[in-house]
């Protein structure tokens, strides 16, 4: 029986970044499915703020060099990678110049909000699939977690949903209490915009806020989990009018276990569909 294989795509991840709930689910959710007999491969933003000697990030050059066009503008792509000795794996990183190089994740020293995170999530989450691509990975499960990789549902069911690693993918999204009350650009749906992806399709992007965004990643989504013990009640509210599977809040003892066996059960269920 092959192994499965799970894509985890993170907007947080400690040692890279200080610890939270969501960066150590980031680190030791990916540990423990591999543990549980699982492939696994992870991916977060490559965030100007992460040390690249101490952590020992490298290029991987024979996965860099391509271009993604967001709003008529090229943007090169770079792939970097650390490894977690102690657990086994590594992880891989989103970077670009014009995207990660400022010395913050996703507000200034102020806590404002960057004026391009629209761009940034659009790059990155992009990023991660024509990287996925390149690898030749083809993935059972994409798990994504934070709101930065909340297009990744929409990119995968849609502009990515003929490619053969891609095609049978179910796609879950971890929910988190990382709500922002600044909206995107009012241009953002149109940057979005992809192959095979509808207007129809953006219609949470026409008012592109926290909620929206979240919103479209549950529409877009085979089934959600509930990261943090209290979440956003507007989403909340979706979430149970749509009648999705999610799986409620778990302890941070015992999670692991009981999103493995949800993969699981996701993968078994012939009924839950793809599209």
């Amino acid at each position: 029986m092959k192994k499965a294989k799970v894509l985890f795509v993170a907007q947080e991840i400690t040692p890279y970044l200080e610890e939270t709930p969501m960066s150590k689910i980031g680190r030791y959710l990916p540990q423990g499915i591999q543990e549980r007999g699982k492939e696994i491969r992870t991916f977060m933003p490559r965030y100007g703020k992460i040390n690249e000697r101490r952590n020992q990030l490298h290029e991987v050059i024979r996965l860099s060099g391509m271009n993604l066009i967001i709003d008529d503008t090229d943007h090169p792509l770079i792939i970097k990678v650390a490894s977690i000795q102690q657990a086994r794996m590594q992880i891989y990183f989103i970077d670009n110049e014009d995207y990660f190089h400022g010395k913050f994740t996703l507000t200034d020293k102020n806590n404002k909000f960057f004026k391009d995170n629209d761009e940034r999530a659009i790059f990155f989450s992009r990023g991660v699939l024509e990287t996925v691509k390149k690898l030749g990975w083809p993935p059972d499960i994409v798990h994504c977690h934070g709101w930065i990789t909340s297009l990744i549902p929409l990119y995968v069911k849609k502009a990515f949903r003929d490619n053969p690693l891609f095609s049978d993918a179910k796609v879950i999204y971890s929910i988190y209490d990382d709500d922002f009350s600044d909206s995107f650009n009012k241009d953002f749906a149109s940057k979005i915009k992809f192959e095979r992806i509808t207007n129809k399709d953006l219609k949470h992007y026409k008012k592109a806020n926290y909620v929206n965004m979240i919103k479209a990643a549950i529409d877009f989504s085979d089934a959600l989990i509930i990261g943090s013990e209290k979440i956003n009640s507007e989403v909340m509210c979706y979430l149970e009018e749509t009648k999705k599977p999610y799986l409620d809040y778990q302890s941070m003892d015992s999670y692991i276990d009981t999103y493995s066996d949800f993969y699981d059960k996701l993968l078994a269920d012939e009924s839950i569909a793809t599209e």
